[in-house]
């Protein structure tokens, strides 16, 4: 998978800190071009976009400038684009006007760029471990029992306490990518149930 355009639609919207039906909304609205190709995961989403995607809705979410004109997003979003840098000090997206892209979205970029290099690194899916179920790389660790246990009150800490060989950025990547990548399939037990 190209490393440009790798990262799915949850994802990006995590790390940007929006919205997913922001980022869909973007995407359906032509201002964001989402890149199809096959699923990296199994039964997953098959819609990537670039990491210069986190710094555009990061930026306009800081700025607050969602209800800009599609036509201005357009802007922003192509002469982003068009930068070598993938965080430019400022876009222009009309006549004078420019967007402090670097200052908005600097932060979340950063740390959606170390979240892509750990996930790429730790995280795997192979059909004959689990199911294809994702896991830490080299463990039968699954991500959503990281998931699990930090919903249940554990900590990342107490996660590499028990796992010293795991590193920390594994379990941060594994949380990040098991709240990105819900489970498929019926939930199990009987939900709507309630037990004292």
């Amino acid at each position: 998978m190209n490393a440009a355009t790798d990262l799915s639609v949850r994802e990006t919207a995590e790390l940007a800190g929006v919205p997913k039906k922001t980022v869909e909304k973007a995407i359906e609205t032509g201002v964001v071009i989402a890149i199809p190709k096959p699923a990296r995961w199994p039964g997953r989403a098959n819609k990537f976009l670039p990491l210069r995607a986190v710094a555009y809705f990061s930026a306009l979410e800081k700025a607050c400038l969602f209800d800009l004109p599609v036509r201005h997003k357009k802007a922003i979003w192509t002469n982003l684009n068009s930068q070598e840098n993938l965080l430019p000090e400022a876009v222009e997206f009309s006549p004078g006007t420019f967007l402090s892209v670097k200052n908005l979205a600097g932060e979340r970029v950063e740390a959606a760029a170390r979240y892509k290099a750990a996930r790429d690194k730790y995280i795997e899916s192979a059909g004959d471990i689990l199911g294809g179920t994702p896991i830490i790389r080299g463990t039968r660790i699954t991500v959503y029992s990281v998931l699990g246990r930090i919903q249940d009150g554990e900590t990342i800490d107490d996660l590499v306490e028990d796992n010293p060989d795991i590193p920390r950025e594994a379990f941060e990547a594994a949380l990040l990518f098991a709240k990105t990548h819900p489970m498929r399939g019926r939930p199990s037990g009987r939900p709507w149930r309630n037990v004292a």
